[in-house]
């Protein structure tokens, strides 16, 4: 499931138990990620789904469960 996939990356890029990443985990509010921490994390999903994300779509991205909904439909 691309969640749980989604969710094992934020943990590990935010040092976080990966049981309180939840679908609306807010990536500013809740994991304090500010834009170069949200940048790096776009990084490492683009490199695990061989997929570029455009910066029109991070800037979309305020939970966790937009980037999983983003991903399983591009």
């Amino acid at each position: 499931m691309i969640f749980d996939r989604v969710r094992e990356i934020i943990s590990k890029e935010f040092e976080i138990d990966e049981q309180a990443v939840t679908p609306e985990t807010l990536l500013t509010d809740d994991l304090d990620a500010d834009s170069l921490e949200i940048i790096d994390l776009v990084m490492s999903l683009e490199d695990e789904f061989g997929m570029e994300v455009p910066d029109e779509a991070v800037q979309g991205f305020k939970t966790v469960g937009d980037i999983a909904k983003y991903i399983e439909e591009n």
